[in-house]
């Protein structure tokens, strides 16, 4: 069975994502975490090695249509035994999943019954200093 160690971030989609950054920054003390290689975007907003990852709205950023800002995914961190281990357990109950290599960290992404998100992440490098 696979092992999460801890929910990694929750994804979400914000009329204003700078305007969201600052609210949990001054609200709830998080710490911007800039990430040269994925700017703007997301804006990720961390506390210890948990976070918020800010994105835009999906679709016409002007109509603030309130489907097209939500939670767009959660993100549970693995080590990478458990992150092979996944796609072995994935393979066999046939459940499609994707893999992207975000630069410091590999992701699985597969889908909920409902359809939510559901993301793997495991570390492959340091993240540079802040």
């Amino acid at each position: 069975m696979i092992q999460l160690q801890h929910i990694d971030h929750v994804a979400i989609r914000a009329t204003d994502p700078e305007r969201s950054a600052r609210w949990y920054m001054d609200v709830l003390g998080l710490k911007r975490f800039p990430i040269p290689e994925w700017d703007p975007y997301p804006i990720m907003m961390m506390s210890g090695d948990q976070g918020i990852a800010i994105f835009p709205p999906k679709g016409d950023p002007d109509d603030h249509d309130p489907r097209s800002v939500r939670i767009d995914h959660i993100a549970f961190r693995v080590d990478g035994e458990n992150f092979a281990r996944a796609q072995a357990h994935f393979d066999h109950l046939q459940i499609p999943y994707t893999i992207q290599d975000h630069v410091y960290f590999h992701s699985l992404y597969l889908h909920d019954p409902d359809g939510h998100q559901i993301e793997l992440t495991t570390p492959v490098k340091p993240l540079p200093s802040n």
